[in-house]
């Protein structure tokens, strides 16, 4: 036996080519989702395939290159459960937690939806995929599913609880004879060619007196010289028509698979982790332990003398020569649904969580930074003082120096520098805990004021605001109202500094005037803005989210739509200034808009159109909200979830990220920021344009909203359009319609005072 605890020796982690890098044009897509909470390992003749909580990706034997699959690129769903490689059509068989199903190979992927819609009640979620002889056997909440991976058709079902009711199946696989089957009734198995398996009467109960102990049977494998189940972390082998004690060792099992006639046990006891590799006689081969490497293990794999190792904290990695190996497509590390900032070319995220009424979670997932295309994590792993910042829900740059500040929700502020240092406020600073959670400290909202002061609103605290300057004085302010728990979140501040903060849990938004001075209360003004006329005339009191737009307007998000301030200016004043309520026009009917929506995020483009995320999905409307522009959900686009949580956009290319309870993906809009300066940095992409492209266009970095004309070199008009905000799309074709013919074409373009000048060339290859 040898026993590897892995904690000195060499660990490479390798760079594996990049195939995982997504170029796509106006209109496309590509996902960032997480790839280290792997679940599954299983290898076919040229690949490694490793299914994550969320997604798939493959590793080539040949030259590491790994593949990223999604919905961006041909899978149909996002979340998987389990997945499977069948010989006999060289396919990779997917399951989904949504009970959908993929056959994915070399002609491309086709879905069975049979499962997922089928209207039986239920649960129909597959909890493992066994193979053999094409035929794909699914364990289900219902039973036994089995489909022809080649006809990609649902054949039968096999539904085995006692009296023909249903019975959750774990595990299946087969020897010879007989087809087992472990549920949670025990383990049962049949004839493997007998007649009518969907009759539970022609399944047998392998009882007590037969070896196995009553009850649920967690899994079942045949490692190609023995039957093998699992049961209360203790393994039960077969021989003849009884069964007996296999292994145990007094750890937990967590998971079990066989390969390469081996069998790889996935075990923890007292926060450790351990693989642990069995013969077919029982005997220990190797245990594997590594603090880095094994911290979650799911279903592993293995060929000769090489393991693959699949953990849900570590992402994939290969245990071969004594040493590890890492491959990972570059990712964010989890699933984020906190403040997500743009600022200089890089997107930030907060990856922490409180749930729906303002309570803490405890995540520790940090802060996200995506520039030049790489994600960069910041977490207790690369950083230890973010060991003591659990959930950072909100980021703010810091405009001049470009540090970044996160507040957690429960360890304070924290300031991140270029260098990757932290500094955190909390005890030593005017941040106070709640009176129930003295050791708390919670921070709710960031946003930096026009002169680079940062504003916190610092939830269930005695002082709910606070101000800390450049030189780092701080200024505390008291909400003069009666807000619950002094509730106070996400801070927007408008074009003449005032400060707008959700109160959350139902009470409404809270506007801030310090008047001509900051030090002296007495110039301060206050405003509380609720639902109904008189006291702000939001559509509702749960406000959600808040931004401003290009005209200094506020858009407010509730529980029951959006309600616009355009008045900003006047609030403190005796006319004063309530909410818009919209009115939209939809299938013959008035209403307010998204009255049925809870309107989580609102982002606004370099058109002033605004991206709106709910629970039903994604819509872009126009700047003045009268005309739907856009709707983007599971069922018409890669988005992974409907449930969209925040939403930031990069005003320099138009990509709009969406942030979901199922991860990010992100969208190239047609609208950027203007060339304020109206330069000739004007951009063509793609430029030269290929032969066979029939994609968009994307002219960026013209002025707002300026004409683009396309003509050819005589002058003769092409085409001719309005940009979005800093960009114009073009899709190649002239005002006919017709596509055009190989060659070069001027683009010109005009601003607001009508004069035309030449910035740029187009060229057209091979048409």
């Amino acid at each position: 036996m040898r026993i590897y605890r892995l904690l000195f020796f060499l660990c490479i982690f390798v760079s594996p080519r990049r195939s995982d890098a997504q170029i796509f044009g106006v209109g496309g897509w590509r996902e960032h989702l997480p790839y280290s909470n792997a679940i599954q390992v299983v290898i076919s003749p040229t690949k490694i395939w490793c299914a994550t909580r969320y997604s798939v990706f493959s590793l080539d034997k040949t030259d590491n290159e790994i593949t990223r699959w999604s919905k961006v690129n041909g899978l149909t769903e996002t979340g998987v459960n389990a997945i499977a490689w069948d010989e006999t059509t060289s396919s990779l068989v997917i399951a989904y937690s949504n009970s959908g199903i993929d056959i994915l190979n070399s002609t491309g992927v086709r879905a069975i939806s049979a499962l997922k819609n089928a209207t039986q009640p239920g649960n129909k979620i597959i909890n493992q995929i066994y193979i053999v002889a094409g035929r794909a056997y699914l364990s289900t909440g219902l039973g036994i599913v089995v489909v022809d991976v080649a006809s990609k058709e649902v054949k039968e079902t096999y539904v085995i609880g006692s009296v023909g009711s249903r019975t959750r199946v774990n595990a299946v696989t087969t020897d010879a004879q007989f087809i087992y089957a472990a549920t949670e009734e025990g383990l049962k198995k049949a004839a493997l060619n007998g007649p009518n398996l969907s009759d539970y009467r022609n399944w047998t109960l392998i009882t007590e007196a037969e070896g196995i102990p009553a009850g649920n049977v967690a899994n079942v494998l045949n490692n190609g010289s023995v039957i093998v189940a699992l049961k209360n972390d203790t393994l039960f082998a077969q021989a003849g028509n009884a069964w007996s004690l296999f292994y145990r060792d007094g750890f937990a099992i967590t998971h079990i698979q066989t390969a390469n006639n081996k069998i790889l046990l996935s075990e923890s006891q007292n926060n450790s982790a351990r693989v642990v590799i069995l013969t077919a006689g029982a005997q220990i081969e190797n245990i594997l332990q590594h603090a880095a490497f094994i911290k979650q293990p799911r279903l592993n794999s293995a060929e000769e003398n090489v393991y693959w190792i699949a953990d849900e904290s570590a992402g994939l990695s290969k245990f071969e020569n004594n040493n590890f190996q890492s491959y990972l497509p570059n990712s964010p590390t989890s699933v984020a649904t906190g403040e997500m900032v743009f600022r200089d070319g890089a997107l930030w995220v907060a990856a922490g969580t409180v749930t729906d009424t303002w309570q803490p979670t405890k995540n520790k997932n940090g802060l996200f930074k995506f520039e030049n295309d790489l994600w960069t994590n910041f977490n207790a792993a690369t950083i230890p003082a973010f060991d003591s910042l659990p959930d950072i829900i909100t980021v703010a740059i810091d405009r001049s120096d470009k540090t970044v500040w996160g507040g957690s929700f429960g360890g304070g502020l924290v300031n991140l520098n270029n260098e990757g240092k932290t500094i955190v406020y909390k005890q030593t600073s005017p941040l106070l805990p709640p009176f129930f959670a003295t050791g708390e400290y919670r921070i709710g909202g960031l946003a930096f004021d026009s002169e680079e002061n940062l504003w916190i609103s610092n939830y269930s605290s005695a002082r709910e605001l606070h101000r800390r300057k450049k030189d780092g004085d701080w200024n505390s302010f008291d909400v003069p109202f009666p807000i619950a728990d002094n509730a106070v979140g996400k801070i927007v501040i408008d074009e003449l500094d005032q400060k707008w903060i959700v109160a959350p849990n139902g009470q409404g938004l809270i506007v801030f005037n310090h008047g001509a001075t900051i030090e002296n209360p007495g110039d301060d003004r206050w405003k509380w803005y609720l639902k109904g006329i008189g006291n702000g005339n939001l559509p509702d009191n749960n406000v959600l989210s808040i931004a401003k737009d290009k005209n200094n307007f506020i858009w407010v998000g509730t529980s029951k739509g959006i309600g616009i301030i355009q008045c900003p200016q006047e609030i403190f004043s005796t006319r004063g200034c309530e909410a818009i309520l919209p009115v939209v026009q939809q299938d013959n009917f008035a209403g307010y808009l998204f009255s049925s929506e809870k309107v989580q995020c609102i982002a606004v483009d370099g058109a002033d159109r605004k991206w709106i995320g709910t629970k039903n999905g994604v819509w872009l409307i126009s700047s003045d909200a009268e005309k739907t522009i856009s709707r983007f959900t599971v069922d018409n686009s890669p988005l992974p979830d409907n449930d969209v949580r925040q939403i930031a956009i990069n005003g320099i290319n138009g990509e709009v990220f969406l942030s979901t309870m199922k991860g990010i993906v992100s969208y190239r809009g047609t609208a950027t920021e203007a060339n304020e300066n109206n330069s000739p940095g004007v951009l063509v992409f793609p430029n030269p344009v290929p032969p066979g492209y029939n994609g968009t266009i994307a002219i960026r970095g013209v002025p707002a909203n300026s004409i683009v004309k396309i003509t050819e070199l005589d002058g003769r008009l092409v085409y001719q359009t309005k940009a979005q905000g800093g960009q114009a799309t073009w899709n190649g074709k002239n005002y006919k319609g017709q596509t055009i013919a190989t060659g070069i074409y001027l683009l010109l373009i005009s601003d607001e005072t009508k004069q035309e000048k030449m910035v740029g060339k187009i060229v057209f290859i091979g048409r």
